[in-house]
């Protein structure tokens, strides 16, 4: 039987430490969170201290039994959740969840915490020699932290209900995020372009051609903003000599980046292989929980990925060390090896926990190579990135000859730069992404061998023409970098920031980018005119540097709840006496008048989006859909009710048909493609559907009698090669768009003409 129990959080992570245990430990899994606060009411008795009112989880009785049982035949307890705050919350609701209740001097010595950063044997039996008591100050950051999101949750959300529709909700760092959202769109909107030119000369030297552009005129940098004053520049140029007036050369170092912590790693994830932030951490906690390595078989890959820390162990240093020179042997240009192993720090003014290491592979030693045909292809990639950014992290620095070239025309200087790989250092492994101020003022390409004084051929002089750009929208890596750099979230919130507004409808992704919806900037506008400081960047940053000092032990958590909710109980209070001015302020008059009473109708916010509906409710209930003479579509078919014409509405599930006598006719139905269903004896047509996760496809109409239905969108176009009523419409890279018939598989192109 079993001496000692081992908790931890994932079954996958218990199935991979039991194998390096030995018969003496059994090992469990609580699945997460076993209490939290209750899902019905706040919860929280702000007048007794903040005290939390914790309850089971739905559905983990089973699993609490099940420790509980597992407790009663072992002498020892270890518990041994992720090494961060939520994890230390874990294992105290554990430690109060599995207590024999005989005083906490009987449990002192029976229950123990294991700090395990690494899923490795080594890693696990060094934690097992040194069990440690449960961390308080952690606890109380992380019981703060919960406790100051459910105030904001429970008691900002029925504001929005009140005043934008039922159902919206509102979050402590969500809500800031989605602002830091809207305001720059807000400054793109503003922005206005400006017009500016640059002057290249195209030149031809003795040793080859060269591109210059135009830096000075006398001791002025050129402000031309105009084509006009592009041509008086050409016209001052015409027939001036251009001479080498000055060479300089430099050598430049390119330092290796530090390895990942989180938020670069989502950040180098997006951008390279285009994963989100949610499937980046599902992926990494993957590889640090354990998978099968192949000979030596489960084991964890990575250590523990939530971290705002670049410090590296001296042991993986070393492993590192001396793996390199046989990856990498030295070339005459250099060694790949730096004489010293590089040091990283945290950037200036930037606050960390640096409670554990860097993102890094376990053993180096496990090349991404060795390990391809044991991962799937999305563990590997993120395997590949994590290993190569840590190695080129102990690798030499990168050396490149700087190249410019000053060039006097009369008074008008031109400039051209370029660079020359001496030695690639780190970079032959992982290259650090080149900045556009970097490739602007040195494009990587060699210049030719010039003279001082050496006369230039003039090739051609071209004026172009620019206009300034607004600042980017965010994308979601670039959102996780300027929450970083504002202090805003942790480590452990970042993946989810982007996934909750996005689910709520507060923001659209769009090729990449992050765009707020007119709901968003609604909910926006309204909690900064409430809660202006609540809901202000540098107050939440402030925020979690004392959620900081509660973990380090140098504030205490009732303290900074107490400071907390002072302004922010004011400021609800005021809120809820300006209920109906904020409604009214929200609400848009619209040009549209009620049919029913004559009132000017107003745009309000459903569960499918903006609508129109009178002012007078609930008197008059009369609504109609937002830019109902711009959206609504003819079908080629009649109301079977009325006879009116059918039109396309879009609805909660995506599109539909309805009558357009709406509201004096409700009737409504699918809407069908034209093609009849292939099956044999099948009367039914096609028509659109939609899966639960709002996927589209198409399906006969007379389900559930005829289960046929297909991804690729019917076409009532009959096949030429057989007798098929049908074809589908495809498209790819390759082929671009073309018709398939389901029966022969016969391929068409589709006419250019041809509409989906």
């Amino acid at each position: 039987m079993a001496k000692a129990l081992i908790i931890v959080e994932s079954p996958a992570k218990a199935k991979t430490i039991s194998k390096f245990v030995g018969r003496g430990y059994k090992v469990m899994a609580s699945a997460g969170h076993l209490r939290d606060l209750p899902k019905s009411k706040l919860g929280v008795d702000v007048d007794a201290e903040f005290t939390p009112q914790y309850v089971t989880i739905k559905g983990k009785a089973t699993i609490i039994k099940e420790l509980r049982d597992g407790a009663k035949q072992v002498d020892k307890i270890f518990l041994a959740p992720d090494p961060d705050r939520e994890g230390e919350a874990i294992a105290w609701h554990l430690a109060h969840l599995l207590s024999t209740g005989k005083g906490a001097s009987k449990d002192e010595g029976r229950i123990s915490r294991l700090t395990i950063y690494e899923i490795t044997k080594q890693a696990v039996q060094d934690a097992l020699k040194s069990p440690r008591s449960i961390d308080l100050d952690k606890v109380n950051a992380q019981q703060a932290r919960r406790i100051m999101d459910r105030l904001v949750g429970y008691l900002v959300s029925p504001v929005l209900w009140q005043t934008i529709r039922y159902g919206l909700s509102a979050g402590r760092v969500q809500s800031v995020a989605l602002r830091m959202i809207c305001d720059r769109e807000k400054e793109i909107e503003a922005f206005v372009p400006q017009e500016y030119w640059t002057i290249e000369a195209r030149l031809k030297a003795a040793t080859g051609r060269i591109q210059a552009r135009l830096e000075r005129i006398g001791d002025a940098k050129p402000e031309i903003r105009s084509e006009a004053g592009a041509k008086e520049v050409l016209a001052r140029l015409h027939g001036q000599p251009f001479r080498v007036a000055e060479v300089r050369r430099q050598e430049r170092r390119r330092n290796p980046l530090p390895p990942f912590i989180t938020s670069t790693l989502q950040q180098e994830a997006y951008n390279r292989l285009h994963f989100s932030s949610k499937k980046t951490m599902a992926l990494a906690q993957q590889l640090y929980e354990g998978v099968n390595a192949g000979e030596e078989g489960t084991v964890g890959l990575i250590t523990y990925m939530r971290t705002d820390s670049v410090r590296i162990a001296d042991e993986a240093v070393a492993s590192a060390r001396a793996l390199i020179p046989e990856l990498y042997p030295a070339v005459p240009e250099g060694s790949y090896l730096p004489d010293e192993p590089p040091v990283y720090r945290a950037k200036a003014g930037v606050r960390t926990q640096d409670a554990h290491e860097a993102v890094r592979p376990t053993d180096a030693r496990r090349t991404p190579e060795a390990l391809k045909r044991h991962l799937t292809p999305d563990l590997w990639k993120l395997y590949d990135l994590i290993w190569k950014r840590f190695m080129a992290s102990q690798m030499s620095s990168g050396v490149d000859l700087v190249t410019s070239v000053d060039i006097k025309a009369g008074e008008h200087l031109f400039r051209a730069s370029g660079t020359h790989i001496q030695f690639d250092g780190f970079r032959r492994l992982h290259s650090a992404p080149r900045t556009k101020e970097e490739d602007d003022e040195e494009p990587l390409a060699d210049l030719p061998s010039l003279e001082l004084e050496e006369r230039l051929h003039v090739v051609q002089v071209d004026p172009h023409q620019h206009f300034t750009e607004p600042p980017p929208r965010y994308t979601e890596g670039s959102l996780v970098k300027a929450l970083e750099e504002n202090g805003i979230g942790r480590p452990s919130t970042y993946a989810t920031i982007v996934t909750t507004i996005a689910t709520r409808d507060y923001v659209r992704r769009e090729g990449g980018q992050l765009i707020p919806t007119e709901l968003g900037r609604k909910v926006t506008d309204l909690l900064v005119e409430i809660f202006p400081g609540i809901f202000d960047v540098a107050f939440t940053a402030s925020m979690e540097n004392e959620l900081d000092r509660v973990e380090s032990g140098d504030d205490e958590w009732v303290k900074v709840l107490r400071d907390f909710y002072g302004p922010f109980s004011a400021q609800l209070s005021e809120a809820k006496e300006r209920r109906e001015e904020l409604r009214s302020a929200i609400q848009e008059e619209s040009e549209h008048v009620c049919e029913q009473c004559g009132a000017r109708l107003v745009k309000k916010f459903g569960r499918n989006g903006p609508f129109l509906a009178c002012p007078n409710y609930p008197t008059c209930r009369y609504t109609r859909p937002l830019g109902e003479e711009a959206e609504m579509r003819l079908l080629d078919e009649v109301c079977p009710t009325c006879g009116g014409p059918m039109v396309v509405r879009r609805g909660r599930f995506g599109r539909f048909a309805a009558c357009s006598n709406y509201p004096n006719c409700k009737t409504t139905g699918p809407i069908k493609t034209g093609a009849h269903c292939p099956q044999p004896d099948c009367p039914g047509q096609l028509v659109e559907r939609t899966t639960r996760r709002g996927r589209l496809f198409f399906g006969c109409g007379e389900y559930p009698k005829c289960r046929f239905a297909t991804w690729d969108r019917p076409v009532p176009s009959p096949c030429p090669q057989c007798s098929a009523t049908f074809r589908v419409e495809k498209e790819t890279k390759a082929k671009g768009r073309f018709f398939r018939c389901l029966s022969c598989q016969a391929e068409e192109p589709v006419p250019a003409s041809a509409t989906a």
